[in-house]
Formats: C-alpha cells, structure tokens, sequence
C-alpha cells in the first residue's frame, strides 16, 4: 500500500503546474525590477503555502523550484538598495519550514536537496548563505 501512495504522490509532483515558474525565469527583470520581483516573490509564497496544507511533498518540491530560479531570475536587478535582499530572505524564511516538513522518501529528498546545493553553488550572491543554518534539518 505504501507503494501506492508514494506512486501517485510522485505522479502528482510531475504533473502540478506551479503559477510562479513563469515569473521565475532566467533574467526576468531588469535592474529596477525589485517591487516586481518582491511582489512575485509573495506571490509563490503563497502558493507554496496553499499547496502545503494539503501536500507537504509536492509543496517541498515547489520551494525547491523557487529556489533553483531565484537567482538566475533575479541576477540583473541592482539590489544596492537592500529591498531586494529583505525579500529573498523573507521568502527563503518562510518557505525553509515547508521544505524540511516535507514528506519524501529518502531517495527523493536526496535527489531534492541536490538540486538545492546545485543552486547554492550558483548563487552570485550568497542569496542562499543563510541556508548552512538549516542544513543539517532538511536531511
């Protein structure tokens, strides 16, 4: 029965279209595209959210979406201003929770938190330094 369940757990993973996938791509904003980038961000927070009342797997797997595009999306706004920042970090705290509640075998949960390490490790900004405090609890 386990089997089952894992099946069509991993099933709903491949087929949810997440909203904010879109918003998230490789340079999608400007240099002054910071309210934006902060709102979209707010935005898949709360879709994040959603998702994870009713399944924390496929909500752990949206953070890590989010994550892996962060960067790359945002890499050309000037965030010498800090707001951008606040908002990564904002964002990154609310959505750790969710990631390490998330129900995963072990397999998955190690295929996940590669791909968060790939994104760790291209980081520009050391958006994700803050993560080293989690690590030891998404595990």
């Amino acid at each position: 029965m386990r089997h089952t369940g894992l099946k069509s757990k991993l099933e709903n993973m491949a087929k949810h279209k997440w909203t904010f996938k879109s918003r998230f791509r490789r340079e999608a904003y400007s240099w002054n595209g910071t309210a934006l980038a902060s709102k979209r961000m707010r935005e898949a927070v709360s879709e994040i959210k959603k998702v994870a009342k009713k399944d924390s797997a496929l909500a752990g797997q949206g953070v890590i979406e989010l994550f892996v595009r962060l960067y790359p999306a945002l890499m050309q706004i000037d965030s010498s201003s800090g707001a951008l920042g606040t908002a990564m970090n904002k964002t990154i705290d609310s959505l750790m929770p969710i990631l390490i509640k998330a129900d995963w075998d072990m397999n998955t949960r190690g295929k996940q938190l590669d791909k968060l390490y790939d994104a760790i490790i291209e980081d520009g900004w050391g958006t994700f330094d803050s993560l080293r405090d989690y690590w030891g609890r998404c595990r």
